[in-house]
């Protein structure tokens, strides 16, 4: 399990595998200097929509020992899904 973190009172779970994807894909958007929009299950049943953009800085920790393979199928369905108008929605079965 990884973790994203958007701010200081915000962070996100996001598995390890998922959050190595999710980073190549924030890396192509943003060096396009492109936000997207991303959502994310929480706690309890609810979700979380944050705007990510060029100026916002964000940290990525991976709590694994290996860096997970990358699924260039699973990056170009993500990278579409960001440049959609509902952008990038995360789930643990992606």
């Amino acid at each position: 399990m990884g973790r994203l973190i958007y701010t200081q009172d915000s962070s996100y779970d996001i598995d390890d595998r998922i959050l190595a994807h999710l980073r190549v894909v924030m890396m192509n958007k943003l060096r396009r200097r492109e936000g997207f929009m991303l959502q994310m299950p929480t706690t309890g049943g609810g979700r979380s929509s944050i705007w990510i953009s060029p100026t916002r800085a964000l940290l990525m920790q991976f709590y694994g020992g290996r860096a997970p393979q990358l699924d260039r199928e699973l990056i170009d369905k993500m990278m579409h899904d960001a440049s959609s108008a509902d952008g990038l929605t995360l789930s643990n079965r992606l």
